[in-house]
C-alpha cells in the first residue's frame, strides 16, 4: 500500500482501555517471566496500534489543516492523549514492581525499566486535566501560525512562502519582507503572549502537583534525560559562548564584507552571497531523482531505504494552502513506515530536507526491528545526530543538486550549521530563565530574550523594527511553545555531526560504520550510552567543542568566499 491507502480508524478508547488494563493485570499476576514477557508484547502492540492511528491523523491534519475530519481527529487525540499516558503510567508502575525484572531486563534491555522509573515521576492522575489544557494551548499556537496570512507583493502568503523574499539580492525587498513578517507577529502579540503565559503557568502547576521544585526538572525527565542535568547543559552553553560565538561573529563580518554592507542588519543575515544564495538547479521531481541516485551510491542500506520511501509515497513536500509550516519526520508503526513532511520553497532548504529529514527516517527504518516502542527512536538529542550527520554524509554527491554552486553550498552549509549553535543555546537559556521565574511579566520575558540574544548573537541588529528590538523574535520558535527545553538537542547533535564531518574526511568507511551502529541501536541506549557505542565525544565534557573549532575554521578559511 501507499500512504494514501493506509486505513485510518479512530481508536475505540473503551475497548482499548479494557485490553490494555487486562494485559497489565496479566503482567502483575504472572507466575513466570514468559507470561510477563507475553503480556509486555501485547501491551507494546496495543501502543503501536494507537500510535499508528495518531500518526496518520496528525500527518493528514498537518497536510491540510482545513480538513474538518482530521481536524476533529487531531482534537480527539489532544483529548485522549493524556488518557493514553495514564495507561502507559500504569504499565510503567507494573514494570517498576516486576516480579521477574532481572530476567526481563536480560530479554528486553535495562533501559526500558530506567525509562519507566523516570516516567513515573512525570505523571499521575491528578494532572490529567492540566495536560489536556497544555495540549489545547499548543494546538492553538500551531493553528495560529499555520493560518498566518501576510499580504506582500500583491499576494496573500503564509510564513513559509515569505521565506524566499528574505533571501532576495534586493536589500529593500529583504527589509520589507522582514518587516511584513514582523508586523504579522506584532499583530498577534497579545494572543501569543497570552498563550505562552498560560503554558508557563499550567506547566509550573503540573510540576508543583508532581512534587518538583520547578518545571525545568520535570521537563528534563519528560525528555528522558538520564545522563545529564541543567548544570551539565550550563557547562555546555559556556563552551559555546567562549568557543563558537567569536567564530560566528567573525563569519558575520565576512558576510558583510562580501556583500559590501558596513552594518549588517537582521534582514541581511539570510542573504549570504551577492550572486544569490545557492539554490537547487531543478524542481521537486528533479531533486527526488537526484536524491534517489545519491542514496543508491551512498550505501546499500540507504538505497534500500529510499526506494522504500518512494514506493510507498512516504513524503509530502509541496507547499499548499492550509498546510502546516515547517518540516518533520514521523513513524507509522504498523506499516513500518517513516514519513517525511516538508514545504519546498525553491531554496537550499529543500535539499537540506532531503538529507536532514531523511536522516531521521533512515534511523527509524534501520531500528524498526525493535519490539519495544521506546527503542524505535533514539533519545531526542541523539535523533538529531542522525539527521545532521546525514547532511554531511551527502556532501560527496551534493554537486548533483547545486552544480556550479557546490562550493558555495558547502561554505553556506558548514557556516550556517556553526552559526545555528549559538542561537539554539540562546533558546535554551531563555527557557531556563523563564521557568526559574514563572512569575515574569510578558514584557520581562521579552527583555530577557533580548538580553540573551545580545550574549549569543551580538551581531543581531534590528534597525528600526521596534517589535524585534523589544524582544519579540522568540514568538517564531515553535519549540518554545510545543516542546519546552527540546531545542538544545539540535545543538548537541550538531556538535556530534561536526565530529562525523571530521571523521568522514579522515576515513569515510569507518565513519559510516559508526553511523550505522548508531542508527541500528535506535533508542536502546541512553544519550551518552549511544555516544559511547558510536565512539563519539561527549559534548558536556569541557574542551570538546574547542577541539572542533580549528578543523571547522580551517575549512572555512580555505575558501575565498568573496568570489562566491
Amino acid at each position: 500500500m501507499t500512504f494514501s491507502e493506509y486505513p485510518y480508524q479512530r481508536p475505540d478508547m473503551e475497548a482499548f482501555t479494557t485490553a490494555f488494563t487486562t494485559a497489565i493485570d496479566t503482567f502483575k499476576n504472572a507466575d513466570t517471566a514468559d507470561v510477563q514477557e507475553t503480556a509486555m508484547d501485547t501491551i507494546h502492540q496495543l501502543r503501536f496500534n494507537f500510535d499508528t492511528m495518531q500518526s496518520l491523523a496528525s500527518i493528514r491534519h498537518s497536510i491540510d489543516t482545513k480538513d474538518e475530519f482530521y481536524d476533529q481527529e487531531k482534537d480527539f487525540f489532544d483529548e485522549n492523549g493524556p488518557l493514553f499516558e495514564q495507561l502507559n503510567h500504569r504499565y510503567y508502575q507494573a514494570l517498576a514492581a516486576a516480579r521477574f525484572k532481572d530476567e526481563l531486563t536480560t530479554r528486553k534491555g535495562s533501559l526500558l525499566f530506567d525509562i519507566a522509573e523516570q516516567a513515573l515521576r512525570t505523571f499521575n492522575d491528578a494532572i490529567l486535566e492540566d495536560l489536556k489544557k497544555e495540549n489545547r494551548l499548543i494546538s492553538r499556537y500551531d493553528k495560529l501560525i499555520a493560518g498566518a496570512e501576510i499580504e506582500f507583493e500583491g499576494e496573500v502568503r503564509n510564513l513559509t512562502q515569505m521565506s524566499p523574499f528574505m533571501q532576495k539580492p534586493d536589500r529593500d525587498v529583504r527589509r520589507r519582507a522582514s518587516r511584513a513578517v514582523s508586523a504579522w507577529f506584532a499583530s498577534q502579540e497579545e494572543t501569543l503572549d497570552d498563550i505562552y503565559d498560560e503554558l508557563v503557568q499550567v506547566r509550573s502547576q503540573i510540576a508543583k502537583t508532581l512534587g518538583y521544585d520547578n518545571f525545568t526538572n520535570l521537563a528534563y525527565d519528560r525528555l528522558g534525560r538520564l545522563d545529564y542535568g541543567p548544570e551539565d547543559v550550563a557547562t555546555y552553553r559556556r563552551q559555546v559562548r567562549d568557543n563558537l560565538v567569536p567564530l560566528a561573529s567573525e563569519l558575520v563580518k565576512r558576510q558583510g564584507n562580501r556583500l559590501g554592507i558596513d552594518t549588517m542588519m537582521s534582514y541581511d543575515l539570510p542573504f549570504e552571497f551577492k550572486t544569490g544564495n545557492p539554490k537547487p538547479k531543478g524542481n521537486k521531481t528533479w531533486m527526488i531523482e537526484k536524491a534517489k541516485t545519491m542514496y543508491q551510491a551512498m550505501s546499500p542500506e540507504t538505497d534500500e531505504f529510499f526506494r522504500y520511501m518512494l514506493a510507498r509515497e512516504l513524503m509530502d513536500l509541496d507547499v499548499k494552502k492550509g498546510k502546516m509550516g515547517g518540516g518533520y519526520c514521523t513513524y507509522i508503526p504498523n506499516h513500518e513506515s517513516p514519513f517525511i513532511f516538508a514545504n519546498f520553497n525553491g531554496t537550499k532548504h529543500d535539499v537540506d530536507v532531503l538529507t536532514h529529514e531523511a536522516g531521521h527516517a533512515f534511523q527509524v527504518f534501520r531500528s524498526r526491528h525493535h519490539d519495544v516502542p521506546e527503542y524505535m527512536w533514539a533519545t531526542l538529542e541523539a535523533s538529531e545526530i542522525h539527521s545532521m550527520s546525514m547532511e554531511f554524509f551527502a556532501w560527496p554527491w551534493i554537486d548533483a543538486f547545486f552544480e556550479n554552486d557546490t562550493e558555495k553550498y558547502k561554505f553556506s552549509h558548514l557556516a550556517g550549521a556553526l552559526m545555528f549553535i549559538p542561537y539554539g543555546v540562546a533558546v535554551d537559556e531563555f527557557q531556563h530563565r523563564i521557568y526559574e521565574k514563572p512569575s515574569m511579566t510578558k514584557e520581562e520575558r521579552k527583555l530577557t530574550w533580548r538580553e540573551i540574544e545580545k550574549t549569543y548573537l551580538p551581531y543581531k541588529k534590528y534597525d528600526d523594527d521596534n517589535f524585534m528590538e523589544r524582544g519579540g523574535f522568540w514568538f517564531r520558535q515553535g519549540h518554545i511553545f510545543a516542546v519546552p527545553f527540546y531545542y538544545i538537542d539540535y545543538t548537541l547533535a550538531q556538535v556530534c555531526a561536526f565530529e562525523y564531518w571530521i571523521k568522514a574526511q579522515e576515513d569515510r568507511t569507518e565513519a559510516w560504520k559508526s553511523y550505522l551502529r548508531l542508527c541500528d541501536a535506535g533508542g536502546s541506549r541512553s544519550f551518552v550510552g549511544l555516544l559511547d557505542l558510536a565512539g563519539l565525544k561527549n559534548p558536556f565534557e569541557p574542551g570538546t567543542i574547542a577541539t572542533m573549532v580549528q578543523p571547522l575554521k580551517s575549512f572555512l578559511d580555505s575558501i575565498d568566499d568573496t568570489k562566491l
